[in-house]
């Protein structure tokens, strides 16, 4: 019976003190910047060569600059342009834009692909950052057959 004594007592300002480091912790996740922001389009050209534009624009909130490999891949095999892989210097105030052009007949499922890798003379500084946790990004779109 004392423990619930004890317990009540403590009550107002345990639970004040519990709803202020929720509040406060809420705040602090809203405020991560997010590594990388992927925005994926494919656009297929309306004639009989089924020519497919795929547009990959990528964006980073992080301060700092970080040297990236961008490529797409699919579930069957693409010949042709799919295969280009494209190394760039992304930072926070230089998104980049990355275009691929090829043909395909067929329904596929395309991922567009962005791994963050350390590589030097890529970056103006070569201070690039690498995160700790993860360095491949990607994004999956659907192609289908005409």
């Amino acid at each position: 019976m004392r423990l619930f004594q004890l317990l009540f007592r403590a009550g107002p300002a345990a639970l004040l003190l519990v709803l202020y480091l929720q509040l406060g912790s809420n705040k602090a996740q809203e405020n991560t910047p997010r590594i990388i922001i992927l925005d994926f389009q494919l656009s297929r050209a309306e004639d009989e060569t089924q020519e497919v534009t795929a547009d990959l624009k990528v964006k980073t909130e992080l301060k700092e600059c970080m040297v990236v490999k961008a490529f797409l891949s699919s579930n069957i095999y693409i010949e042709g342009g799919f295969s280009f892989k494209y190394t760039a210097c992304l930072c926070e105030e230089n998104p980049r834009r990355f275009f691929w052009d090829f043909k395909t007949n067929s329904s596929a499922q395309i991922a567009a692909v962005v791994d963050i890798v350390r590589e030097l003379y890529i970056c103006p500084d070569d201070d690039a950052v690498i995160p700790i946790k993860a360095n491949r990004f990607y994004t999956v779109k659907t192609l289908r057959a005409a």
